[in-house]
């Protein structure tokens, strides 16, 4: 009896453990993938189908298929994504994360799935072709909560303010009611965003330059074996033109 309950305990401590998303593929091939619902294109909320769709969707559901593994799509805050994967809520984030120093201490990432910088939005009545961040000297300024923006414009000491956001909508509504200067976002998905005309008051700035540049690509826990297995889906539907599809789908080149 003992003996047997020490196998249990062993097993159980196996598949707690980081790293075990490869025997959970041979055990159980649905994977739970945390996901967002305020990233569109990359990730957002269908209201028709009240279910997670987009860019980073079709991608893993592409990687998973080839991989042999299906999803469970998971809905979950930006800021949540890493704690829910390291906590082992989740076994991977497919979410528009950029791969950041500071973040592969933490968790590991994929090879790049896409590479962009942060977009600038100021009030339509504000006309000037902003070039850079010292441009913007003085305005308080808005970014979201967990993203690789907010340190490097906390730290620039150029903003008297810097709002944290839980969404970028919600940067968007008050850079369109005239609430702060400017806000600072994902650049694809600002743009999105403003092309629905819901923020008609909002512009986005096409004369800025990014200084935050990044690459996003799916994350996975410290030392997970799965990854070389996802690198070789990803390059294969990199190389059959599945993720240039994916891509022009959702309006990104």
């Amino acid at each position: 009896m003992r003996i047997r309950i020490f196998a249990v305990a062993a097993l159980l401590c196996a598949w707690l453990a980081p790293g075990a998303i490869g025997s959970a593929l041979a055990a159980d091939p649905v994977l739970k993938i945390g996901s967002t619902p305020t990233g569109v294109p990359f990730t957002f909320l269908d209201t028709k189908t009240n279910t997670i769709q987009g860019i980073m969707v079709d991608l893993i559901t592409a990687v998973g298929k080839d991989a042999g593994f299906a999803v469970e799509i998971e809905p979950m805050q930006f800021s949540t994504l890493i704690p829910a994967l390291t906590s082992n809520k989740i076994d991977l984030i497919a979410a528009a994360m950029f791969a950041t120093a500071a973040r592969r201490e933490v968790i590991d990432f994929t090879d790049t799935v896409y590479t962009y910088g942060e977009g600038l939005v100021v009030p339509k009545a504000d006309g000037k072709d902003y070039v850079a961040l010292e441009d913007l000297k003085g305005k308080t300024v808005g970014a979201q909560v967990g993203t690789a923006f907010v340190d490097p414009l906390q730290k620039s000491g150029l903003f008297p303010e810097v709002k944290i956001y839980d969404t970028i909508p919600d940067i968007l509504r008050d850079v369109n009611a005239g609430r702060i200067g400017a806000g600072f976002a994902d650049y694809p998905i600002a743009a999105y965003n403003l092309a629905q005309g819901g923020f008609p008051e909002a512009r986005l700035v096409k004369s800025y330059k990014p200084s935050i540049v990044g690459s996003v690509a799916l994350g996975l826990r410290k030392g997970d074996p799965v990854l070389a297995k996802l690198n070789a889906s990803l390059a294969k539907l990199q190389a059959d033109g599945t993720v240039k599809k994916i891509l022009a789908k959702w309006g990104l080149e």
